[in-house]
């Protein structure tokens, strides 16, 4: 009965029409009494919970899921399949994952009494008898030299008491002498796995919701044609508003629960910068929430924003929009629970999000977001996806792939592309741009720093760290700055790490107007202020810089 009951709410969970809130409201009173006979069951209704928490019929249907998730920890089934039920992301069972270093360091912070490491990685426990000895004093690691212990002993004879072998580590790879990069190539270096226990708070996708996002009930059927992505990119979002920093750091949190609760991670989550984060509303219950990094993880080149998509303050999905100038290398994902929702249309205001708040108007993927050595898009043929929004592909050999299968499925209306065939597909960029005339291309990110490298290997052995300091020094007196007074810190570093660039990588610099240097230098500055909008902005409006850096504009 139980089974037949959530199967029936499966299949009207996305209808719209005219009795299908009262048909939701009892199949969902009945299920919240029901005890669920199998793991797979109780993930089933949470899923279901969950896409009605984001797409609900009307307030009465939002009450009565609202009032499910809340309680949804507490079931006697939840209980009787936790075990089954790990690394879902579902409240009250635990998540196993191979953390990384920023990661770690986050969960060892807000929840050390529930994080732990797994042990049952006999390599990885190698690895941390050899590295432990790094991270303590001189009389304790002539101490573990000695006894050779193993290294999850060495850990428990280490750590405080009442103190989770995970936290100790994280504190002792934090005291460590270096910086954050190093850091996290030490401890990414071992490939710890981690165990987060359930905790009244701890990240999960059953309370992952944004309150104050915007609001809006599901009253028509859900949009599953297919949108013209020019038309869309026409569109503009409703508005935009930057949060405090307080807010940002909670949305910051709620965007990286969202990544731990999947078993994934994302840089420009784990590195977010509190002060520069913002939320579009783009209407009907659809936001993006915006997601800058903190100065010294940014790109050199490209501007990077994180999004994590909302509907109706649910994550649904998650992207990065790399941008330079006009053109936006994009990475773009629905969750699971959503697929079956309004993908293309969430997609095409994705694309038109990122054209109004960063100026882009070309977009492309790489291969791995269209399958190359990612599973999950080839089972998905995520390359057809965006091939029926508009994209094309960007080496002569996929396009030749490309109309063989178009000439199949034209013979055979029920030809699919194989696995094979869609990992052949994948090895191109796909590219589209908002003016039909122009030939969509790429930048060639890899010259500038191939130029840098030329340069410094020219060298004398022991004088590149002297050659950098002279960098400047000379790209200062060619820009016209007599100093970096009043620089902060992260205008330093970008100074810093463009300066060399300016001096080995841009093609006739020195000929620039004087005007067109000063515009460089503040430029270079603006990779390290609050924010990347305004590099992005004085990049875009340089009449040389992109033709300098690239050969193109």
């Amino acid at each position: 009965m139980t089974t037949r009951m959530l199967g029936t709410l499966e299949r009207c969970k996305d209808q719209y029409d005219a009795g299908s809130a009262d048909t939701k409201l009892v199949l969902l009173r009945r299920l919240a009494r029901a005890d669920l006979r199998s793991a797979t069951s109780v993930h089933r209704l949470h899923e279901v919970l969950c896409f009605l928490r984001a797409y609900p019929d009307d307030a009465r249907v939002l009450a009565q899921v609202e009032r499910m998730l809340a309680r949804f920890a507490a079931r006697t089934d939840l209980k009787r399949h936790r075990a089954a039920l790990a690394d879902s992301g579902i409240a009250g069972t635990a998540i196993r994952y191979c953390f990384f270093w920023s990661t770690l360091r986050w969960l060892a912070r807000r929840w050390p009494d529930h994080l732990a490491m797994d042990r049952g990685d006999a390599g990885v426990e190698d690895k941390i008898a050899a590295a432990l000895p790094l991270l303590l004093t001189w009389a304790e690691a002539g101490t573990l030299k000695q006894l050779e212990l193993p290294g999850f002993a060495a850990l428990d004879r280490l750590r405080a008491r009442g103190e989770s072998d995970a936290a100790f580590f994280a504190r002792r790879i934090a005291a460590m002498p270096g910086d954050g990069l190093t850091r996290e190539a030490f401890h990414d270096a071992i490939e710890p796995s981690y165990e987060l226990a359930p905790g009244p708070d701890t990240p999960a996708r059953t309370r992952a919701k944004h309150a104050a996002a915007p609001m809006a009930y599901q009253q028509a059927p859900l949009r599953r044609d297919r949108p013209d992505l020019r038309v869309e990119l026409g569109r503009r979002y409703r508005g935009l508003r930057t949060v405090s920093t307080r807010v940002g750091e909670q949305l910051i949190e709620l965007a990286r629960g969202a990544m731990v609760t999947r078993s994934r991670d994302l840089d420009a989550f784990a590195y977010g910068n509190a002060r520069d984060v913002r939320l579009v509303d783009d209407g009907g219950g659809l936001a993006f929430l915006l997601i800058g990094i903190i100065p010294e993880r940014r790109q050199l080149i490209p501007g990077t924003c994180g999004y994590l998509v909302l509907h109706n303050g649910v994550p649904i999905g998650y992207g990065e929009a790399f941008v330079i100038g006009r053109a936006a290398t994009m990475t773009f994902n629905i969750f699971e629970t959503f697929r079956g929702g309004e993908a293309a249309h969430t997609f095409s205001r994705t694309l038109a999000m990122v054209r109004h708040v960063f100026g882009a108007e070309s977009f492309s993927f790489d291969q791995y977001q269209l399958g190359k050595g990612n599973d999950e898009a080839i089972a998905s043929g995520a390359w057809w996806f965006y091939y029926k929004l508009g994209f094309r592909p960007l080496t002569a050999a996929a396009r030749r792939i490309m109309r063989k299968e178009l000439a199949r499925m034209r013979a055979d209306p029920k030809h699919r592309s194989s696995a094979a065939t869609l990992r052949a597909l994948a090895e191109s960029h796909m590219l589209f741009d908002l003016d039909r005339k122009r030939t969509p291309g790429l930048p060639p990110l890899a010259e500038p720093g191939l130029r840098v490298t030329e340069a410094l290997a020219k060298m004398p052995a022991g004088a590149r760290e002297r050659a950098l300091e002279e960098c400047s020094r000379n790209a200062m007196r060619l820009t016209g700055l007599h100093s970096l007074r009043g620089f902060s810190a992260g205008e330093r570093l970008a100074w810093l790490r463009w300066s060399p660039v300016v001096m080995f990588a841009l093609r006739g610099v020195a000929r620039w107007s004087a005007a067109e240097r000063r515009a460089l230098a503040r430029i270079a500055r603006a990779k390290g202020g609050r924010n990347e909008g305004e590099y992005l902005a004085r990049f875009a409006a340089h009449a040389k810089l992109e033709q300098a850096l690239f050969g193109m504009r």
